[in-house]
């Protein structure tokens, strides 16, 4: 028998995984008591039960990483027979490495404490970092949202696109879209951070992208847009002119919504539903493709003791073509 919560970070989401799976949303009684502490209560039994708690760790962070904690510990308490934590975007994998001195690699940080909380499996999308699947000591399945893209994609014309991974760091992710698409030429940047906000393309990697009029500029994630916009700035002193942008979890923070509308060389501004996007912030140019059947898919075949490796984000290489949504890659 399976339950499925949602915690208050993405009930949308979580109801479309529901809707795929064909099983109800079960409820929580959620409250924040005047001295700011929190109360959650599960609303119906989970004993003897495989319990899915869904709970994207978006702003504000920390409230959605306490919830997600308070969720599985009370699952574990009460008796599930499994716990599973569904993280659609992972914030802090981005903190993968200690770069400076007397740091915390808090990636791996909070997955011991998501592990400790009463996680026996995590599932999650699109790590920042790939290595941080590995900070996980439960089983965990490291999902893609690329036959999403590639469905999208596949129906728009294409003729002299390039495909642009603004991170050397993340080229193959581009490199797969690319070759799914048709087999489009590819370009990658060599960025560098300077600060949270600024970010300064060097160079590119590989053959330059000139000559063609369209980039398809893909990343894993645009928070505060300061990648995207030094990469639309690079694009176009090699001539292109019209841009598309795509990533995966949409967090848009910051001013980035407000930059992006004021470019009207940007066509198309494409993510998913990993996070929760406001109605402010959804521009008339802005796709939204939903992920809930990926993580329906998932769920439905670890229930079922099912191999989930066809919806790993690492596709093989020599596989003969790259399938849809449907297909479940």
């Amino acid at each position: 028998m399976m339950r499925v919560f949602s915690g208050p970070s993405h009930p949308e989401l979580a109801k479309g995984i529901c809707a795929h799976l064909g099983v109800p949303l079960s409820p929580i009684h959620y409250q924040r008591f005047s001295d700011d502490c929190l109360y959650i209560q599960l609303g119906e039994t989970v004993r003897n039960h495989d319990v899915f708690i869904v709970q994207t760790i978006s702003a504000p962070t920390s409230d959605h990483l306490i919830e997600l904690f308070m969720m599985l510990d009370i699952a574990r308490s009460a008796g599930a027979r499994s716990v599973h934590a569904v993280i659609p975007y992972f914030s802090y994998a981005r903190s993968d490495k200690k770069d400076a001195p007397r740091i915390s690699i808090t990636a791996r940080l909070m997955a011991d404490l998501i592990v400790q909380s009463g996680a026996q499996h995590v599932m999650t999308m699109t790590l920042h970092s790939p290595q941080v699947h590995g900070f996980f000591s439960v089983p965990t399945d490291h999902l893609t949202a690329l036959p999403c893209f590639v469905d999208h994609f596949k129906k728009r014309d294409l003729r002299s696109t390039v495909v642009v991974s603004p991170d050397i760091g993340h080229a193959k992710r581009a490199s797969k879209l690319a070759s799914a698409l048709g087999g489009l030429p590819m370009a990658a940047g060599n960025k560098v951070r300077v600060s949270d906000t600024e970010v300064v393309m060097r160079d590119w990697v590989g053959s330059r992208p000139r000559g063609v009029e369209h980039a398809l500029i893909f990343d894993d994630e645009i928070a505060n847009g300061g990648t995207m916009f030094e990469a639309i700035r690079a694009l176009k002193e090699e001539g292109v002119r019209r841009f598309t942008v795509a990533c995966t979890h949409g967090i848009f923070s910051g001013q980035a919504i407000e930059r992006f509308a004021a470019m009207p060389e940007i066509e198309e501004i494409v993510t998913t539903d990993t996070v929760a996007i406001p109605e402010g912030k959804r521009l008339p140019n802005m796709t939204i493709l939903s992920v809930a059947g990926v993580f329906a898919e998932a769920i439905r075949c670890n229930a079922m003791g099912r191999s989930v490796g066809k919806l790993f984000a690492f596709w093989p290489e020599d596989e003969p073509g790259q399938p849809g949504l449907g297909q479940a890659e």
